[in-house]
Parts: structure tokens; sequence; C-alpha cells
């Protein structure tokens, strides 16, 4: 928690996974995560530091955004996108988002 800066501890954010092959990204999956006090109180008027014993995590595994991108699986020598750099709908490697199964996650495995 220590690391987590205060006007991030709460609310919106992504769980993001990325897979290559041989430095390749082929696929994107990010998950919707919202980061919010249980008490209706502390929500209504939270603390200027967070209290994360009282914070829950809730994991939106259900409706996962999903990009795939089409990538040579022989050829190394092809960059992959930088993680930083997110795609755009007008690149012709991008193939529409596609549903996946909802993935079981513990809250014991995403704590603070």
């Amino acid at each position: 928690p220590s690391k987590i800066p205060v006007q991030d501890a709460l609310g919106v954010t992504i769980v993001l996974v990325i897979c290559s092959y041989l430095g390749k990204e082929f696929v994107r999956v990010g998950y919707y995560v919202n980061n919010d006090y249980t008490d209706p109180e502390l929500r209504e008027n939270p603390p200027e530091i967070p209290q994360f014993d009282k914070v829950q995590k809730n994991i939106l595994a259900t409706n996962p955004r999903v990009t795939r991108f089409k990538i040579d699986w022989e050829n190394a020598e092809t960059p992959a996108p930088q993680a930083n750099e997110m795609p755009t709908s007008s690149s012709s490697q991008e193939e529409p988002l596609v549903q996946m199964p909802p993935v079981e996650m513990s809250m014991d495995a995403m704590a603070f």
C-alpha cells in the first residue's frame, strides 16, 4: 500500500494482461477494477489517508476487453507494439473484440 499514490488508491482502474510470443504481442485482455470502501459513511466522506483494510476490490471478470493481433508465428523479426502503446481502431492488425469466458479471481491474490 505504501507504493500506491493516495489519489490512485480508490476508484476505477484496470488489470491488463498482455500475451506475447517471440516478442510479438498477440492478445491483450483488460479487466475493469473498482476499489471502494464497503462502509457507506467512508464512501461519502473518505479519509485523507486511505484505510486499505476497509477497501473492497471489485473485478468485473465477466466482461473482459479483449484485443487480438495477427502475428507471423514463424518470423520473430516483426516488432511488437510497446506495452504503453494502445492500438488504434484503424490498425490493420487489430481484430474485433471477442468475448472470453469469465475468469475466477481470488480477492486474496489481488490484495494491496
